[in-house]
């Protein structure tokens, strides 16, 4: 009877273990399929998300980099003319939210201004923090943190906050607030360089025009 009951055992054991192999095999595949795609739609998305926080006019290059302020990281995008004139940078911030970490990207001008701001991601109650994504945003656009303090109007800030999700908008708030305290952080190093304008270049030669202008670390 004993012998038996190992003999069931082992052979549960045994088909849970083929189970999990083929199992972990087969998402391996489905990843190693779809990763691209993936990583092309996220490409994508991070481009749509830059022109519309920062809809520039003319022929812009816009330069990857990152910001930092105090221990933290922000990833960027700086925008230079065809004269190398920085003209401003959209950079990616986020910050804690009711439902969970809201991710967003800012644009600034080279003044300061806001030029927009999108949500990358959010998990915020649908019909209530949700509605961030909407008119919401539009009262930081063309607004100068010089004169426009960017907190809600119930923690003295000029920011009109959305009914009934006052967590939501402390938060985007604070987004957008770190990314200007970013920006004007580190723009004395990039407000002066010139993005390279050459026609033909090597991954080299960027490397090297990167070091010589900029020393965001």
């Amino acid at each position: 009877m004993a012998s038996k009951k190992q003999s069931t055992l082992i052979n549960m054991l045994v088909a849970l273990f083929v189970i999990t192999a083929v199992s972990g095999g087969l998402l391996g595949l489905v990843y190693g399929v779809t990763k691209d795609a993936i990583a092309e739609v996220e490409v994508k998305k991070n481009e749509a998300a830059i022109q519309a926080v920062l809809p520039l006019d003319g022929n812009i290059t816009y330069q990857a980099d990152t910001l930092r302020l105090a221990d933290a990281l922000f990833p960027c995008n700086l925008a230079y003319n065809e004269n190398g004139e920085f003209k401003g940078v959209a950079i990616k911030t986020s910050e804690g939210g009711f439902g969970g970490k809201i991710e967003m990207m800012v644009g600034i001008l080279a003044d300061g201004t806001i030029k927009g701001t999108s949500v990358l991601s959010h998990a915020e109650t649908p019909g209530l923090g949700a509605n961030m994504t909407g008119p919401f945003k539009d009262q930081f656009v063309d607004k100068n943190p010089a004169s426009f303090k960017l907190t809600v109007k119930k923690d003295g800030g000029d920011v009109d906050a959305i009914t009934a999700a006052t967590i939501t908008s402390r938060a985007f708030s604070k987004a957008v607030d770190k990314a200007c305290k970013a920006f004007e952080a580190n723009k004395s190093q990039f407000i002066k360089s010139a993005a390279p304008i050459v026609e033909e270049s090597t991954a080299e030669d960027s490397a090297e025009t990167m070091e010589g202008g900029q020393d965001n670390e």
